[in-house]
């Protein structure tokens, strides 16, 4: 099975175009695709969701996408 890139030797412009595109394919994917494509689409969107974090860990949050948040709508 192809990865492509190691997430860690991505940029973050490359990152996020990456990140981008996999959640842009999600539903098609989860939908259609058949089993170790869904398994392989998960993998690679964890790998690049983990070092995004790695990257990020004071990224900033939304106060409206916390549970307090919801709780307060």
């Amino acid at each position: 099975m192809t990865e492509g890139v190691p997430a860690t030797e991505l940029d973050d412009d490359a990152l996020m175009e990456e990140l981008t595109h996999l959640h842009d394919t999600r539903t098609t994917t989860l939908r259609h695709g058949a089993d170790d494509a869904l398994a392989a689409h998960t993998h690679r969107t964890q790998q690049l969701e983990d070092e995004y974090l790695r990257r990020n860990p004071g990224r900033e949050v939304d106060p409206g996408r916390t549970r307090e948040g919801a709780r307060q709508r």
